[in-house]
């Protein structure tokens, strides 16, 4: 018998968020963001590094965001390409899993950069 895995503590409210293309009127696309909705979350930093190059000064933070789980299909089940947003702070998703054989938490796998 598997034992029960214990609920996860979510605890910050985070805006999931979408590319959009526009055309620019030029013969290009301008790239922005659209909100979907919030969603809340826990986040757990894994490990960070610092860049430096093409004159600024980088550090990039990996972090595993974890959510409920919302169906496939659902446009709030966060994807690849997607970001989350807290407040100024900006967590692109690199990769979603599921969390549990049940399917009721996605793992995000994000980062985050910062200037310094």
């Amino acid at each position: 018998m598997k034992p029960a895995q214990r609920p996860v503590r979510l605890n910050r409210p985070l805006m999931l968020e979408t590319p959009l293309r526009a055309p620019d009127g030029a013969g290009g696309f301008s790239r922005g963001w659209v909100a979907l909705g919030m969603v809340w979350a826990r986040v757990d930093a894994r490990s960070g590094r610092d860049l430096d190059g093409m004159g600024a000064a980088l550090s990039r933070v990996r972090l595993r965001i974890t959510t409920r789980a919302a169906p496939p299909g659902s446009s709030m089940r966060p994807t690849p390409e997607q970001r989350f947003r807290e407040g100024n702070r900006v967590f692109a998703i690199r990769a979603v899993r599921e969390w549990d054989a049940e399917g009721r938490y996605l793992v995000c796998e994000a980062e985050e950069e910062v200037a310094r």
